[in-house]
């Protein structure tokens, strides 16, 4: 697959989206001009603004219906059928819409006139990425960010939502060739570069779910005292990632003495909240021996602080 990152200056969402119109047409023309295609936005407004300044722009080169695969008469008859305005206008031009805003009727016109190829061009919501698996030369995603009404303010697409949006081009039963190029806000290109061709580090989750692990062992018998703790901790994925990525977890850095004080330190809050709830008990401040509802709580996959 290709994939093209190009980041867009500007502070305000609206007008930067606006600037990324014109690059979309010359993507099409350059990458798939005589292909499927599809451009990813993140609202129906956005939707209708991007088909009609495509539609506007080949009108400027004097083939405003360059995307069209069929009659115009034909297009006429499916046009006149077709309750939602916007989309009744931008399919004589082969351009389609497509969003939750549809209705059934409309909604299965355009997916039936892109798939047959009778359109060239569907500029669609995010959603259609999970949906419908539309052939696509080229995959254009216009911005990584949608307006989220929960913090009231513009917040970036989850990474796996634009990997499943560029995905949607050159799949294998359609086509042998994919292209993407993805539009993003410029201070966040260097990001999106990074993700897509360096791979970043796995962390490992294990320090918010110790307590049960360790409750665990202990019940089980592994565990017998605090060494024994440390001892488990330093075979686990969590101990290799310590050693390379310190701060990550906590730790100030990552010579041996400065992680023995934190494995320690982190064993003891550990064991005292599963001494306060109750699952283990503490001889001599350094063995320690399994509860009832300790054991309860491992053998049936309790949260510890549940059982207390």
């Amino acid at each position: 697959m290709e994939v093209h990152i190009r980041g867009f200056p500007g502070q305000h969402y609206c007008p930067r989206m606006a600037t990324m119109n014109k690059p979309t047409y010359s993507a099409i023309m350059e990458h798939s001009p005589k292909n499927p295609v599809l451009v990813f936005v993140a609202s129906r407004r956005q939707t209708r603004l991007t088909a009609l300044d495509i539609i506007s722009y080949c009108a400027a080169a004097d083939n405003p219906k360059q995307f069209l695969n069929m009659a115009d008469e034909e297009m006429e008859a499916v046009s006149l059928t077709i309750k939602d305005e916007a989309l009744r206008h931008t399919l004589l031009f082969g351009v389609g819409l497509h969003h939750a805003g549809l209705n059934d009727h409309d909604r299965s016109t355009v997916e039936e006139l892109f798939v047959n190829q009778q359109i060239m061009v569907l500029v669609c919501t995010s959603t259609l990425a999970w949906g419908v698996n539309f052939p696509a030369r080229l995959v254009v995603v216009k911005g990584t960010e949608f307006f989220d009404p929960k913090v009231c303010r513009y917040v970036d697409f989850p990474v796996t939502d634009v990997l499943q949006m560029m995905g949607r081009a050159g799949r294998p039963q359609f086509d042998d060739k994919g292209i993407a190029c993805v539009f993003v806000h410029a201070p966040k290109k260097n990001f999106y570069k990074k993700f897509l061709y360096e791979p970043f580090p796995l962390e490992s989750n294990l320090k918010e779910v110790l307590h049960n692990h360790i409750n665990a062992e202990i019940a089980g018998g592994t565990i017998c005292n605090k060494l024994d703790a440390v001892e488990y901790l330093t075979w686990t994925f969590f101990f290799r990632r310590l050693l390379v990525n310190p701060s990550y977890y906590g730790c100030e850095d990552a010579s041996t003495e400065t992680v023995q004080k934190f494995l320690l330190s982190l064993i003891d809050s550990t064991v005292d909240d599963l001494v306060r709830a109750g699952c283990v008990s503490v001889t001599k401040d350094f063995d320690v021996a399994p509860t009832t509802a300790g054991c309860i709580a491992s053998y049936y996959y309790l949260d510890y602080r549940s059982v207390g």
